[in-house]
């Protein structure tokens, strides 16, 4: 009997290994995703290389200002790891709205560089044209609606040749 409890014991800490393995939320706010929000769990992959430093920026308020230089209400930097699953959290004051924008600083320069890459909440596509142009996606697009702790996924998008989208089979 005993070692059948055990056994059970294992299979269930072996089951729950990778989930906890994954489980790991980066950034200084991860504590308001473990405890049930306002925030944003926002779920990054589509890397080019796994260097540099992620910059995730919520948004809300007026949606026509959502991506707008300063306009961000919480911003977070991040290093960004070797590998495994990479979740951010954003907390957010209130229930509501939002929008998510997040760039990948491949080199860490500080400065936004064509080797750099970037997505947005909704992952709305975008041209060429429209990353030179600076030309915002529609908001209803990327508008996330926050209950608690929300699960926001985002690809990220690099220039390849005459293109911006994402990596065809980037690293996850």
């Amino acid at each position: 009997m005993s070692k059948l409890v055990a056994g059970m014991a294992g299979a269930m800490l072996a089951a729950a290994m990778p989930a906890v393995a994954g489980a790991a939320v980066l950034g200084p706010d991860s504590a308001a995703c473990e405890g049930g929000g306002p925030a944003m769990l926002v779920h990054v992959e589509g890397f080019k290389k796994r260097s540099g430093m992620l910059r995730v920026q919520a948004y809300g308020g007026n949606p026509n200002r959502y991506f707008e230089k300063g306009a961000w209400l919480k911003r977070i930097d991040v290093a960004v790891p070797s590998g495994g699953p990479v979740d951010v959290c954003v907390p957010v004051s209130a229930n509501g709205t939002y929008a998510v924008s997040v760039r990948h600083d491949l080199d860490s320069s500080g400065k936004t560089g064509l080797n750099d890459g970037g997505g947005m909440s909704g992952n709305p596509r975008l041209s060429l044209f429209d990353v030179m142009f600076k030309r915002k996606p529609d908001p209803r697009k990327v508008q996330v609606s926050v209950h608690g702790v929300t699960r926001v996924p985002v690809t990220l998008n690099y220039v390849q040749g005459g293109a911006f989208g994402p990596i065809a089979m980037a690293s996850r």
